[in-house]
């Protein structure tokens, strides 16, 4: 069986895939099992060890050139099974054109028609995490194939491994910034991506930034992408001890290194914070617009201000952010406190 893995378009929705492609490694143990995703998810998936292949690509200005051009290459490949996790009409176009036997995705965006077996949307989607979602594609798999759904039956494995060698890289690139390694490392990941109402007060980060440097001796690490380097920089510019700024001047790939030599990540609502939680790293996690029901990232824990219009969804805050302003710094650095605790016990 030769087996395509239709990767997200999300760092966040990438890692919560893991439970769902370990289980379908699980059900087809012999089968070849390639990743089929956009180039950035290299660098969290090359060490895992339950998919063969991965295969990148990036977008071209236009989408109809980005999938006649991704469904040569699965033509080249000859896959026998897609499993299509983004619900894009896109994705299934590419299968379809890609001559691919069987397809399994979701039936969203009108595109029914192009999958051979198109998944209803459960009627629990948004009352349960987000992984189950997408186990529940392997489950249809698992029970046209063999007339089981075992897979559901199990508590969702995310663990992901990094290599002694890209550890040891990333211990080169702190080390390399002037960063003292004898001492605790706590990343800050202070940015979002796609919605500013995801976004902890930058005072907040920079008054926790320095109770943590004064109170534990920790470094403190800014991460995150190129386009989020202005917060880290204002973050930075706002605290007294001043904190080490790497966003934007590292890959994903090297993200996700530094993360799995790290003691403790605190972050908002963002895809840095679910590698974090699968590679096993403490993760803090501010949630304030979104629904920490569904995206809390696995193995986490949370601190979140239940005020009445949470979780909103917004990208904006019409009002006051309060969700995320009525978070006090002393609030989140009680939580750390007893988080570097644990991981000295441990």
């Amino acid at each position: 069986m030769n087996i395509v893995v239709r990767g997200t378009n999300w760092v966040g929705d990438a890692v919560m895939t893991i439970p769902a492609v370990r289980q379908l490694r699980r059900i087809f143990p012999d089968a070849r099992i390639t990743l089929h995703t956009r180039s950035w998810a290299k660098g969290i998936f090359e060490d895992a060890d339950f998919i063969d292949e991965i295969l990148t690509f990036e977008p071209e200005k236009s989408v109809f050139k980005t999938v006649l051009a991704q469904a040569k290459v699965l033509q080249e490949k000859q896959f026998d099974l897609a499993v299509v996790f983004p619900n894009s009409f896109e994705s299934a176009l590419t299968v379809k054109l890609g001559k691919v036997s069987t397809s399994f995705g979701y039936a969203k965006e009108a595109r029914s028609f192009l999958l051979t077996d198109a998944v209803n949307i459960p009627e629990w989607k948004n009352q349960k995490h987000e992984v189950f979602y997408y186990l529940n594609l392997i489950a249809e798999i698992e029970n046209k194939f063999f007339g089981t759904k075992t897979v559901l039956e199990s508590e969702p494995r995310f663990d992901l491994t990094i290599s002694s060698k890209r550890k040891t890289q990333a211990r080169a690139i702190l080390t390399e910034k002037g960063i003292d390694l004898s001492r605790k490392i706590v990343a800050f990941c202070p940015g979002s991506t796609n919605s500013r109402a995801k976004r902890w007060q930058m005072e907040s980060y920079a008054a926790l930034n320095d109770k943590i440097q004064t109170e534990s001796g920790a470094n403190v690490v800014l991460i995150g992408a190129n386009s989020e380097a202005d917060v880290s920089l204002e973050v930075a510019e706002k605290s007294k001890i001043k904190p080490f700024v790497l966003t934007g001047k590292t890959s994903l790939a090297e993200v996700t290194e530094i993360l799995s030599v790290c003691d403790l990540l605190v972050s908002n609502d963002t895809g840095p914070a679910h590698i974090a939680a699968a590679l096993g790293t403490k993760t803090l996690v501010i949630f304030g617009p979104t629904n920490p029901v569904t995206t809390q990232p696995w193995n986490s824990e949370i601190i979140r201000n239940g005020v009445e219009c949470s979780p909103c969804m917004l990208r904006d805050c019409p009002i006051d952010h309060r969700c995320m302003a009525w978070i006090s710094a002393d609030e989140v650095f009680a939580k750390v406190k007893g988080m570097l605790t644990l991981n000295e016990n441990e």
